[in-house]
């Protein structure tokens, strides 16, 4: 599997990492999700499995930045802020890239 990593400056130093999926990217604020209760909190993130290719701009922008049109733009401070397929931790510590492939749940059931 072909990632992307980068050392960016996010409150400190840190390695951020990619799965290269841009077409399967909305950002964590417009990625659809179901909401399963009052608390705002409470929702599931469908999975890439339950949609099709995200929009080439969600909408969203970090820092006048928006979206990558292709993941040799990573990394960009959309990527490090909204894009839910982005990890990133200080240096030293073990990096797990997000599996998007199914849903998540904001709160882990």
């Amino acid at each position: 599997m072909l990632i992307n990593a980068a050392r960016v400056l996010y409150f400190r130093w840190c390695i951020a990492i990619c799965d290269r999926n841009c077409k399967k990217a909305w950002g964590i604020c417009e990625r659809p999700r179901i909401q399963l209760s009052d608390d705002e909190d409470d929702v599931y993130y469908r999975g890439d499995d339950e949609l099709g290719e995200a929009p080439d701009d969600p909408g969203t922008y970090e820092g006048g930045h928006g979206k990558p049109y292709s993941p040799d733009e990573f990394p960009n401070k959309w990527c490090v802020r909204q894009c839910e397929r982005c990890s990133f931790e200080n240096e030293g510590e073990p990096i797990e890239l997000s599996d998007w492939s199914s849903g998540h749940y904001n709160i882990p059931r």
